[in-house]
């Protein structure tokens, strides 16, 4: 059974920079499934950060993290990455790390395409 483990969360001041790792265990992620960030603060829906596959390392942002958040993947540890730099009091919440079961489709940030889930890692963002 695949497992997703984040870890790198925490509390920052406005501003201030964070780096999110995924472990995965009990399975590959093969270079054509799609790996993802999706975060979820209170009272308000899970929303996709990032996205990422390794076929060209093509890569998906949010509007919200164009700029600030950079995905890569290390494919050969089968780890995930998340970059945030210049964060802002509305990037708190729990980031999650998903991966994608279908090979070969390109990787938007609609929750429906992730089948593996992690159990999240809090971020917190003070003014």
């Amino acid at each position: 059974q695949l497992q997703l483990v984040e870890s790198g969360g925490g509390s920052v001041q406005a501003g201030g920079s964070l780096r999110l790792s995924c472990d995965v265990s009990g399975g590959y992620i093969y270079s054509k499934q799609c790996m993802a960030w999706f975060r979820q603060a209170p009272g308000k829906e899970r929303e996709g950060v990032a996205a990422i596959w390794s076929v060209g390392y093509g890569t998906n942002y949010a509007d919200s993290a164009k700029g600030r958040f950079t995905i890569s993947r290390h494919s050969a540890q089968n780890t995930l990455f998340l970059q945030m730099n210049g964060l802002k009091p509305e990037d708190s919440a729990i980031y999650y790390c998903a991966a994608s079961q279908v090979q070969g489709s390109p990787c938007s940030l609609a929750l429906s395409q992730y089948t593996y889930w992690g159990q999240g890692t809090q971020v917190t963002v003070s003014s």
